[in-house]
């Protein structure tokens, strides 16, 4: 599954871009079917191209234009899109993520992307990118707090995150920021919408240690896992290596507090910051 979020907007270049493929899809006498065979992904994906929901990445665009003839065109007018927001690594896995049905993640350093505060998401990315201008890191963090959004849908997906411990020991953006970021997520595992785990020091080595991950489900698509490093990520559907991903995500929960002492202690946590900034 490739691609990434896209504008609603009706005068958009994804809407464009999907009125453009259906048209040279029924040209050719194909049905959505036809071309999620040769292009290798499921007639309700080559759905959203057509809709505008989803813009097809590179490969996909590619193999389009192998399909249906188009000399590259499908390539050339991706270009001009322009609307990346991420980085490109995370590119397919954001997208991904706005279509998922669950969600499970282990973080290892911080705080999952839909699930940080507008000043806790400000201070990794200032961290990270020290010289970037404010601009630049309010459009990040803006995009970053609209992914988070994806909680608020009638058919949001179901969210099972397990932290390290060491995200809620690190003071990102100093202690008041983080009293606010605990108590958030405190506040979304009391409400039902996210479950909520600790993986504690004390348990030593396991089998996440090394590396975030993150598994998603789909309704109509296979199993993805996602991980990332600095600078990286790799996104992948390939059965035997999202199985090993799942064996060590459900290890790594097993390990785990069980989520109303995990919410306990993030709550606990928020108030030692509470303290600390006073």
């Amino acid at each position: 599954m490739t691609g990434r979020s896209v504008s609603q907007d009706p005068q958009s270049g994804e809407e464009f871009y999907g009125a453009e493929l259906r048209r040279r899809r029924e040209a050719a006498g194909l049905t959505q079917a036809d071309v999620g065979d040769r292009v290798v992904c499921s007639p309700s994906l080559i759905a959203h191209f057509e809709a505008g929901r989803r813009t097809p990445s590179l490969e996909d665009a590619q193999r389009l234009d192998a399909v249906l003839g188009t000399d590259g065109f499908f390539v050339r007018m991706r270009r001009t899109l322009g609307r990346i927001r991420f980085a490109g690594h995370f590119e397919a896995a954001a997208e991904a993520e706005q279509l998922a049905t669950f969600i499970e993640e282990y973080a290892v350093s911080l705080v999952p992307g839909i699930l940080q505060t507008e000043r806790y998401a400000r201070a990794v990315f200032r961290g990270f990118q020290p010289h970037e201008t404010v601009h630049s890191i309010d459009k990040k963090v803006a995009n970053r707090i609209e992914r988070g959004h994806i909680l608020d849908k009638p058919e949001a997906p179901k969210v099972w995150v397990i932290l390290s411990e060491g995200v809620m020991r690190c003071a990102v953006g100093g202690p008041d920021v983080m009293a606010e970021q605990l108590r958030h997520l405190a506040a979304l595992g009391r409400s039902g919408r996210v479950l909520v785990q600790v993986l504690p020091h004390g348990v030593g080595a396991h089998a996440t240690m090394n590396s975030m991950v993150c598994l998603m489900r789909f309704a109509d698509a296979p199993d993805l896992a996602y991980v990332e490093g600095l600078h990286t990520g790799a996104l992948t559907d390939d059965p035997p290596l999202v199985r090993r991903y799942r064996d060590a995500y459900d290890l790594a929960r097993a390990a785990a507090l069980p989520p109303e002492v995990s919410l306990e202690l993030l709550e606990s946590a928020a108030e030692d910051y509470n303290h600390a900034r006073s």
